[in-house]
């Protein structure tokens, strides 16, 4: 375990690089003294897991991270629709449907489905990173795989794109049976 003495200077002895702590017992050093830079997507995700932390405290009662379920991340999600940037036209907007609208409107923004689906994935690697079970992962629940689609088909038709899911590819292979030949063997 890493001790780290805050409001305690080097020079009182709370190095984290060894040495006597300043309760004389010695203090662990840490594994790495350089640690590799985190790529974009491990610093999104910490900060993504951290954030979806911090929401939980923020709640009335607080909500300790081995307790919350899907609820929770759909009142997170639903939360995070204030901050968004994506316009989203309703229903009565003069512009629903057009992929281009020609002025602007007073409907709300929102997050965009993209934005929220990448979201989710990096939750969801975070909690099972953090020690939680693929089978219990909130972030993979039916409900918030169904809140996505319905975020991901109602910004498709308020921009008037419908959404395709792509269709796999058929493989059409050789049947080994079958042999193509430019020539024909005559019969002598």
């Amino acid at each position: 375990m890493m001790s780290i003495n805050k409001g305690k200077g080097i020079d009182e002895g709370s190095s984290i690089l060894g040495g006597v702590g300043a309760g004389g017992g010695a203090v662990v050093v840490a594994d790495q003294q350089n640690p590799q830079p985190l790529s974009r997507y491990e610093s999104q995700k910490r900060r993504d897991w951290n954030t979806f932390g911090q929401y939980l405290r923020s709640q009335r009662p607080p909500v300790a991270l081995s307790r919350f379920n899907a609820d929770h991340v759909l009142e997170f999600l639903c939360y995070l629709n204030q901050f968004g940037k994506t316009k989203v036209h309703l229903q009565g907007c003069v512009f629903f449907g057009q992929p281009e609208p020609p002025g602007p409107c007073t409907c709300p923004l929102r997050q965009a489905w993209g934005s929220l689906d990448a979201l989710i994935g990096r939750l969801r690697a975070a909690y099972e990173e953090n020690g939680g079970l693929p089978e219990t992962n909130p972030f993979a629940s039916g409900l918030i795989r169904i809140y996505l689609r319905e975020v991901r088909d109602s910004q498709a038709k308020a921009r008037g794109i419908p959404y395709k899911k792509k269709k796999k590819k058929k493989r059409n292979p050789l049947k080994t049976n079958e042999v193509s030949s430019s020539f024909t063997i005559q019969p002598p």
